[in-house]
């Protein structure tokens, strides 16, 4: 755990630098028809909304499970990573129409700059996947998909993301997911009970 602790908080150390740099990036836009079928919507207090209630739901239920937040938190951890080697090999400028989602927890823990290019691939989707992925008993399970699904959605709809930016999403969660748990499994030997 403690090495879990060092390693996320370098990582999200590490993500609020490169977003100053990808900030400053020039990129390309690309075309998307789904975007074109629509005008955006500003939808900025119902994302944020249904994402810190997930969070703070999923730490209430986690904290009798330590073993699956220390799951949780280094599949958080790596999927950070990828975030960064993806966007450093996909420099993308923001959808022309967007409306601009400003996060009160990246706004507060970076620099206080508006990041618009922090897109390939969706963050806040991966994350409300991720919580679907470990939550503790069907119910939650059920209803972390369902604000995966509505906030991704929303995303598109205020024109935050690309189409294949939330589509990708969930499948590198996963991804990042299998992986650390094989790693545990194989490499330290823990074998994590997932349900209840």
């Amino acid at each position: 755990m403690i090495v879990t602790l060092i390693l996320i908080s370098a990582a999200l150390l590490a993500l609020t630098h490169f977003l100053n740099y990808v900030e400053a990036r020039n990129g390309v836009v690309l075309p998307d028809p789904v975007l074109a079928l629509f005008k955006p919507v500003d939808l900025t207090w119902l994302i944020f909304g249904l994402i810190y209630c997930s969070l703070i739901l999923a730490v209430v239920m986690l904290a009798r499970r330590p073993e699956v937040l220390m799951l949780a938190m280094q599949t958080y951890t790596l999927f950070v990573i990828v975030r960064i080697a993806a966007m450093y090999l996909v420099p993308v400028n923001p959808p022309r129409q967007m409306i601009r989602l400003d996060d009160p927890f990246v706004q507060f823990f970076g620099t206080g700059q508006l990041l618009t290019k922090d897109l390939f691939f969706s963050g806040h989707t991966a994350t409300l996947f991720l919580l679907f992925l470990v939550a503790p008993n069907r119910i939650v399970k059920l209803l972390f998909l369902v604000f995966t699904f509505i906030v991704g959605i929303s995303l598109l709809l205020q024109h935050v993301h690309y189409t294949i930016d939330v589509f990708a999403a969930p499948f590198f969660t996963y991804t990042c997911y299998k992986m650390v748990l094989l790693f545990n499994e194989r490499m330290v030997g823990i074998k994590f009970r997932l349900s209840a």
